[in-house]
């Protein structure tokens, strides 16, 4: 009886002005919960950037280790160690280190990140730093990311425009002496929340950037190529055992989820993050409500009416349930328009990759059917206790 004649459906079209109301504000808290979950997946892809296009099988990190922006080194000879085992084919060095980019237009200094390593034994598979791994061998040659923010100066549109190597200055914090580099290509990289731009470098040249603060045998990152066929499960186990407690070994999947880890729960923004996303939740529930008990109490006579002629509550709670689907659904269609028109623009602001997924899509879907739901189960409370009686 109730999909032959669908009385929720009609209500809603009764009057447009109000269901139309209604989706729009749903709509909204879709907009929310998609920016929320676009910013918390950026936050994620951006820290670990870095890690997912690294080449190697297992890594070496201080014990110290927080997070690739907070500088934690150790000896350069714990990751020489590994060598001595039989599965470990090759070992590479990374240094990392904030310094300061002058911008060559305005003269102003912004903080950038800056990776060093050997370019005899590159560790990073980014198509602009394979292709340019050569040029990082001539003294004092960068690499600059093509995608960082633009408060550094049009260093990228200027190289390829001129086709040659353009000279930039760097600083080391706390020194007013600057060292004199050339770019010698590019890469796409991408800022994150920790870090604005980046520099790729040799490890010759890192070290003469950072001449008092980094000497050649404190590194911040080991990376450790397996040969073919080993283990890195079982050579991880042994490297543990091995090796002194100053230093993590760590699997790539690993590397990636303790950086991952580090962003959510030991940051003030991956905790607002995941706050906010649970208040955007909170929020939406309370609003369905209101909508689908303002719609309870305007059409309470009618619902009493089917009350008194034979309907039970079980019909009457149906409808309302269907009356809640359809306007999660009719609100998630703008709300998903609208989220990928303000990802784009959102990206194109901040450089940092907020795209929309498969995954959130389906999610928000979900959790938009399920808060519309959690809201008709609160606002059906008012039809249990309804006495045809009283009304009449």
């Amino acid at each position: 009886m109730l999909f032959k004649t669908p009385l929720g459906l009609l209500q809603l079209t009764r009057n447009k002005i109000r269901s139309l109301v209604a989706i729009a504000g749903i709509s909204f808290i879709v907009i929310l919960m998609f920016l929320q979950l676009g910013f918390q997946d950026a936050l994620y892809s951006s820290a670990t950037q870095v890690h997912r296009n690294l080449r190697g099988d297992l890594f070496v990190i201080s014990s110290q280790y927080k997070s690739l922006t907070a500088i934690q080194s150790f000896f350069r000879s714990r990751l020489y160690q590994t060598l001595g085992f039989d599965a470990v084919e090759s070992v590479s060095p990374m240094y990392l280190g904030f310094a300061k980019f002058k911008n060559p237009e305005n003269g102003e200094k912004y903080s950038i990140y800056v990776i060093g390593f050997e370019p005899g034994k590159p560790v990073m598979k980014l198509p602009g730093v394979v292709a340019n791994t050569d040029k990082l061998k001539i003294p004092d040659v960068v690499l600059f990311d093509r995608n960082s923010r633009p408060e550094f100066g049009p260093i990228a549109k200027k190289f390829e425009r001129k086709k040659r190597e353009q000279i930039i200055e760097i600083f080391p914090f706390n020194s007013i002496k600057g060292y004199r580099a050339r770019v010698g290509g590019l890469f796409k990289l991408g800022p994150s929340f920790g870090v604005d731009g980046n520099l790729i470098v040799s490890d010759t040249t890192f070290l003469r950037i950072f001449p008092n603060t980094r000497p050649a045998e404190s590194i911040d990152v080991g990376v450790i190529s397996l040969k073919p066929g080993a283990d890195p499960q079982k050579v991880m186990s042994n490297l543990r055992s091995q090796l002194p407690k100053d230093v993590k070994i760590l699997t790539y999947k690993e590397f990636i989820n303790f950086e991952k880890e580090y962003w959510a729960t030991r940051t003030p923004i991956g905790f607002i993050l995941n706050l906010m996303l649970t208040m955007a939740s909170v929020v939406g529930i309370v609003i369905v409500y209101q909508i689908l008990y303002s719609n309870i109490s305007t059409q309470l006579t009618a619902y009493a009416t089917l009350k008194a002629i034979g309907y039970k509550n079980n019909y009457l709670l149906i409808m309302v349930f269907q009356q809640a689907f359809v306007l999660s659904v009719l609100a998630y269609i703008p709300g998903f328009a609208i989220s990928i028109l303000m990802y784009d623009f959102a990206m194109e602001a901040t450089k940092l990759p907020i795209m929309m997924s498969f995954q959130n899509a389906i999610m928000v879907l979900i959790s938009s059917i399920l808060m519309c739901m959690t809201s008709g189960a609160f606002a059906i409370n008012k039809l249990r206790s309804t006495d045809p009686a009283d009304i009449f």
